[in-house]
């Protein structure tokens, strides 16, 4: 019982789908798991490089997407956007 009740909502903004996801994570979820989870639901691609994105958590880059969850202070409902981390060209 105590994994279900460990487990906690957070809202992910990814900008490529202009969507937004929620996500039921744990406190050990690391940052690059929930950037692929985001990126697999909202653009419903199975291979995504997700190198090519970032994270953000609170408008601040997130630099070691390896951290989880628990270290960043991340709880209930938090905000998370994912976007390219190269900015593309305006046609």
């Amino acid at each position: 019982m105590t994994a279900v009740a460990d487990r906690f909502a957070v809202r992910v903004m990814v900008t490529d789908a202009w969507d937004q996801v929620f996500l039921a994570v744990g406190p050990e979820t690391t940052v690059a798991e929930l950037k692929r989870q985001a990126l697999t639901r909202a653009l419903r691609r199975a291979p995504l490089p997700t190198n090519q994105y970032i994270v953000k958590f609170r408008g601040a880059l997130v630099q070691d997407e390896n951290v989880t969850l628990a270290a960043l202070g991340a709880g209930a409902n938090a905000p998370f956007i994912v976007l390219p981390g190269r900015r593309l060209p305006v046609r």
